[in-house]
């Protein structure tokens, strides 16, 4: 193994979080490298407008997602189990390049709300203990709203966010979320056009008492420059954002607002198709040293650093903490340890509506594109005797209707054949669909840990999942559904399909990438693996970004909240840590 020269900063992936990381240590006079397992990927040579939109080479064969022959997961949905490997990435898409998932989302960017950070103490309080789910793990988050209003709308601002505010400084304003947290200052961009599905959810939702809004979208409503004089395109509403990069420089992505800068940084450097293996420490195991990583060839190297970050997806953080030996493991026997705990997902359902009357133009859509209610989110709604937490979002959304995977046709048809055929052309036009995205709960035995008998390539054990939908779940997704479905209805829908969430837990079916959990974030080091500005709490030159932190799931897309957690933890670092480094930031 050959050792390179000290960094000031090491940062193991170059998604999201690295590169907002990145740039703000850079501002700090600080010397970077980032290390990407994944090649290197631009706007200009990857994304080009004639190849992009490729529907069977990145929507089917999953161009810009790991592959599995790379590394993979083992998945279980009880701990009595053997778990075996995913061959075929389904429930899920990991990224993989520079980049990372913020190159293939759809953009939905949401700020959790007030009650999501102190859960346990909020429901707690209102409801009383028996309000909570049966083995649950459930709890705080360390940090609060106020806290991280902030860092909010520093990421919205940079992203470029298209929205309409509904609570500016504690001033409730007509067409936004009522139920939202007070923002400082309105979106930067005005929402996306609708279509003539969010104006019939819209007039619906309204005459049923609901207070409908725009869905906060990461596609561009209009050009807009960010602070850092980065420039995005408006949207031309093609529908392929979700597995796909944006040609059109209209999606907010690593690449299209911050990448720009950090790479002419002379203080930095990116090196791809770079993975780190393990983290080293010192010999008392107290601080981080440095990584190791192997190269393209196979090559194995060591980068001296004094400050690690892990910057990667979260499955991907979880397992380098594990295989390095930071922190203790969680043992759901004994419910100690850390790192692994609290493994959670998100609880999604829909319910489609079939019509004869209205024609759906759906292949015109956006990642984002969509109107929304919140009265059933969060605790937005009074849960008692109701037999549950937590909540969903209402939604209405147009994403794509691209050739090969926009099939909507009713119940009983053929898979095959001339009828199946007539059904797709009869609906391919006439169909809408009314979702909610659901909260997921954080439980004893739902967690993460390395697999006993599967290995990867670099004969380092995989990671094992233990998870499955529990009846908090189950009956959380029942009871809004059945809220949706009224709605379809006075949308003028003639046929209704209504599909809540219920388990058990497939590892095949596309239901969203929204992992969390693993290195989660909370004031007691018993409990957590991070503090509040994402350091370990046992090793305090290393930090810990991304969806890991969560404690649990809120029923809201993750990465606004990752990107305003990403920022609270650079300030930390560049206005507190260095200027006593290597120490804690909040004392156990």
């Amino acid at each position: 193994m050959r050792r390179l020269p000290r960094k000031d900063a090491v940062i193991v992936g170059l998604g999201w979080t690295g590169a907002i990381m990145g740039h703000e240590l850079c501002q700090a006079g600080l010397q970077v490298v980032a290390l990407e397992r994944g090649p290197w990927r631009d706007t200009a040579s990857d994304f080009n407008i004639g190849t992009a939109p490729d529907e069977l080479r990145y929507g089917i064969r999953h161009d810009l997602f790991v592959r599995t022959a790379q590394d993979t997961v083992t998945a279980r949905n009880r701990m009595d189990q053997e778990a075996l490997p995913i061959r075929r990435w389904g429930s899920f898409l990991p990224g993989n390049g520079v980049g990372g998932a913020g190159v293939h989302w759809n953009g939905h960017t949401w700020r959790f709300l007030p009650s999501d950070f102190n859960i346990r103490s909020h429901y707690l309080e209102r409801y009383g203990e028996g309000i909570f789910p049966e083995n649950h793990s459930i709890q705080d988050w360390g940090i609060t709203y106020d806290e991280l209003e902030p860092y909010y709308d520093r990421f919205e601002y940079l992203a470029g966010i298209s929205g309409e505010a509904g609570n500016v400084k504690g001033q409730i304003l007509p067409g936004g979320n009522p139920f939202e947290g007070w923002r400082s200052r309105p979106y930067p961009t005005p929402p996306l056009k609708m279509q003539h599905a969010q104006n019939l959810f819209q007039r619906a939702t309204t005459e049923l008492g609901f207070k409908p809004f725009p869905l906060p979208s990461a596609n561009m409503s209009q050009a807009y420059t960010n602070p850092l004089g980065v420039t995005l395109a408006p949207c031309t509403y093609c529908g392929f954002c979700e597995r796909f990069g944006c040609a059109n420089y209209s999606k907010s992505s690593p690449q299209t607002t911050v990448l720009p800068v950090l790479m002419r940084h002379p203080g930095f450097e990116a090196r791809t198709e770079c993975e780190v293996v393990r983290v080293l420490k010192s010999p008392d195991g107290r601080t981080a040293t440095g990584v190791v990583y192997v190269d393209a060839q196979g090559e194995e190297w060591e980068q001296p650093a004094d400050l690690v970050i892990l910057a990667a997806y979260q499955l991907w953080n979880v397992r380098l903490m594990l295989y390095s030996g930071i922190g203790r493991p969680y043992d759901p026997n004994t419910n100690e340890g850390v790192i692994g705990k609290n493994y959670a997902y998100q609880a999604n359902s829909s319910v489609n509506g079939y019509f004869d009357n209205q024609l759906f133009n759906s292949w015109a859509g956006a990642g984002s594109l969509g109107m929304t209610c919140d009265e059933y989110n969060g605790d937005n709604f009074d849960h008692t005797g109701l037999n549950f937490v937590g909540g969903a979002n209402i939604n209405c959304s147009t994403f794509h209707a691209r050739p090969i995977s926009a099939r909507p046709v009713p119940p009983g048809t053929p898979r095959w054949g001339s009828a199946w055929k007539k059904a797709t052309r009869d609906n391919y036009l006439t169909t809408t669909n009314v979702g909610s995205q659901g909260s997921n709960m954080s439980y004893r035995d739902c967690y993460l840990d390395l697999d006993p008998t599967y290995k990867d390539r670099l004969g380092r054990p995989l990671l094992r999942m233990t998870f499955d939908f529990k009846a908090n779940e189950e009956r959380m997704s029942a009871y809004v559904t059945d809220k949706m479905v009224p709605i379809m209805r006075a949308m003028g829908a003639k046929q209704i399909v209504a599909t809540p969430k219920r388990g058990p837990w497939n590892v095949v079916p596309y239901q969203t990438t929204h992992n969390t959990g693993g290195a989660i974030m909370g004031d007691n080091p018993r409990t957590s693996a991070v503090n509040k500005f994402q350091q370990v709490w046992d090793m305090p030159n290393v930090f810990v970004l991304g969806a890991s932190a969560f404690p649990q799931n809120a029923g809201y897309n993750p990465t606004g909240t990752v990107g305003a957690l990403a920022y609270y933890a650079a300030d930390a670092i560049t206005q507190q840590y260095l200027k006593n480094p290597g120490q804690p930031l909040v004392q156990a």
